[in-house]
């Protein structure tokens, strides 16, 4: 059996993709990296409170098979575009980094439908940048999953977002073709993608985007 470690359980994603870890019988062991205690208890949890800036200090005597990078905020939560660079780029990439040095066999994100370097739309450009910098790194096998607009229960009310939800569901049927990526999704559907394509053992770099994540 694997050893599982994921950063941002606490998100919307991340809430769902760890329930799907620690219930499977694939993983014998799943290291969380949070920054506060998440409550959570469970036989096969390690919950490690964590200095994010001080990631390549973390240490574990457990070989790490599969790393899952949930992490992720919006500028309006982390206050500026740098703040905000830091989570989504900063962070995600470290973590990227740290796999690569311990030889984790499987690095699995979460970017964003639309990612692109080259784009003068900040968000999207961020994304891209931060794709394009773990894939320069020798982990076997790293999925990016692009998702568009989550659904699901979140911890916080955020009215832009409610609305968005509203619309998009009224909306979802009629896009077609090019268009279906941008379909909204749910969250615990795209933590249940990583779930599973993790366990295909496919050693390449996938891009999972819209519709294409299931």
């Amino acid at each position: 059996m694997k050893t599982a470690l994921i950063a941002g359980s606490s998100g919307l994603i991340g809430g769902s993709l760890i329930q799907y870890l620690l219930e499977s019988d694939n993983y014998k062991k799943v290291i969380s990296l949070v920054r506060r205690p998440s409550n959570l208890s469970h036989p096969k949890l390690d919950e490690q409170i964590i200095d994010f800036d001080q990631l390549n200090q973390f240490f574990t005597q457990v070989k790490v098979d599969d790393v899952f990078c949930c992490l992720g905020t919006t500028i309006k939560t982390a206050g500026s575009q740098e703040a905000f660079t830091k989570v989504d780029y900063t962070y995600v990439c470290d973590l990227a980094s740290w796999a690569d040095d311990h030889q984790c066999k499987l690095f699995s994100v979460v970017s964003s439908v639309g990612a692109k370097a080259e784009t003068p739309n900040f968000y999207l450009r961020t994304k891209g940048h931060m794709e394009a910098q773990i894939a320069k790194s020798a982990i076997p096998s790293i999925h990016i999953f692009r998702p568009s607009l989550l659904l699901g229960q979140r911890n916080e009310f955020r009215f832009g977002e409610k609305l968005s939800e509203k619309i998009m569901k009224i909306l979802n049927p009629i896009m077609i073709g090019s268009l279906r990526k941008y379909r909204s999704i749910q969250a615990k559907e795209v933590a249940k993608a990583m779930y599973n394509q993790a366990q295909t053992n496919i050693r390449s770099t996938i891009v999972f985007e819209g519709a294409e994540i299931k």
